[in-house]
């Protein structure tokens, strides 16, 4: 791969913002199936990472190094990269303005900004995080601290915790603390295990939530629904929840021994102060072409968009295809034709050993890709999660190469079947 330089104010006929999973898979279907197109990556990071490895990092099962690689090495052979951010969408003039001050102009755009992760929405954390027990898998430097502090815990509380809203693998939070209590279990240290999430549920899928319900019962853990984590003190090993109870907040300050946090998201601020938002603040697209709904020139993929999907590197297996390929047809002045069914699989790492592989379609639809029952954690996936996930990614997803999706809508009988972690 290589990286070529560009000069300021340059036309380009695409702009990709963003060179992570998203952004690295469009540019590299445009780049091959039209060598001929004049396209661009905009990304302030030096660093491309595999995030979904972050979870077995903080279990001790993954080494932090193999997740990081530099950016020009993922971006396509004849792409042009610019280390630069994004400040301002122009598009009535089909334009960017950037960081360094440089504007770029576009035929067309496709937005594969990512997620924000807003540590400083939650008092007190920025300060405490990576020190008095307090750690993310949400974070490079910090998933090794979370196997650090798993490793030297000899009792005590373990609090895990999900924010509200939309967030980058909804299943990463209860990850942790599944591979974090199995660990414990095999050095047989017991210890309190406590799950605070914002959601009314484990999963967003009834399916497999309940499911989940009896995985964190085999471990003995406290799930605490409606829950919100609104302050930590670090030097005090204590955090503030907050629930709703008849209507009214209440707020209860619990003493912990390590807390593993999953800060409140949302898409990155240069979207949401800019047209191309909706009135929540995500990239407006239509669910179906991913193109975005005012501006026909402009495609969306990844954390960033409106798309009612969990926000996976699965989901943009399944996108890229409908990105590149609308795009493509709009360069040919024609109208979006492929569309996205909000497929997204969310690999929950039950213990060092088994994963439970849930797969789903918009509204929940359960569309594994496999015939087995996906409520039964298996060693088979875990083998996919540690080992064939991360080659697919790094050699076919991010490469822009083709792989066909096996995954449809299969029932399956209500009654649980017998479920060990």
């Amino acid at each position: 791969m290589s990286t070529l330089h560009v000069a300021p104010n340059k036309k380009h006929d695409v702009i990709v913002i963003g060179a992570g999973t998203g952004g690295a898979a469009v540019a590299a279907r445009l780049a091959r199936a039209r060598p001929d197109l004049d396209i661009a990556i905009v990304d302030p990071s030096p660093f491309h990472y595999y995030q979904p490895a972050w979870t077995l990092v903080g279990g001790g099962q993954y080494a932090i190094g193999r997740t990081r690689r530099a950016t020009s090495q993922v971006v396509p052979a004849g792409v042009a990269y610019l280390e630069d951010s994004v400040t301002a969408f122009l598009p009535e003039t089909n334009a960017v303005l950037l960081g360094s001050g440089e504007q770029l102009n576009y035929d067309f755009l496709v937005v594969a900004a990512g997620i924000q992760l807003n540590w400083k929405a939650i008092e007190g954390l920025p300060e405490t995080l990576g020190k008095n027990g307090v750690s993310s898998n949400y974070r490079y430097d910090l998933a090794p601290y979370t196997w650090e502090c798993v490793q030297g815990m000899q009792g005590g509380v373990a609090i895990f915790t999900q924010p509200a809203g939309a967030i980058k693998c909804a299943g990463a939070p209860q990850k942790a603390l599944y591979l974090a209590a199995d660990a414990l279990k095999k050095r047989k240290v017991k210890v309190d295990l406590r799950f605070h999430t914002a959601a009314p549920a484990l999963f967003g899928v009834p399916f497999y939530s309940q499911a989940l319900d009896k995985v964190i019962a085999l471990y003995g853990a406290q799930a605490n629904l409606g829950s919100n984590l609104v302050s930590v003190d670090g030097p005090a090993k204590t955090a503030v929840f907050e629930s709703v109870v008849n209507g009214s907040k209440v707020r209860e300050t619990v003493s912990f021994d390590f807390l593993h946090v999953v800060p409140p998201q949302s898409a990155p601020d240069f979207i949401q102060n800019s047209s191309l938002a909706d009135a929540t603040g995500w990239l407006d697209v239509d669910k179906l072409t991913l193109q975005h709904v005012r501006y026909t020139n402009i495609f969306g993929i990844g954390d960033c968009t409106s798309t009612p999907n969990s926000k996976t590197a699965a989901a943009i297996k399944s996108q890229a295809p409908v990105v590149a390929g609308n795009l493509l047809l709009a360069l040919k002045g024609r109208e979006a034709a492929a569309h996205y069914d909000g497929y997204a699989a969310c690999p929950l790492t039950t213990s060092a050993g088994k994963v439970l592989l849930a797969e789903f379609c918009y509204g929940g639809t359960v569309s594994p890709t496999l015939g087995l029952d996906p409520r039964v954690p298996r060693r088979f996936y875990w083998w996919l999660k540690k080992s064939f996930f991360p080659a697919f990614y790094w050699h076919i997803l991010i490469r822009g190469r083709n792989w066909a999706s096996l995954h449809k809508k299969r029932d399956f009988p209500e009654q649980l079947p017998e479920i060990r972690a």
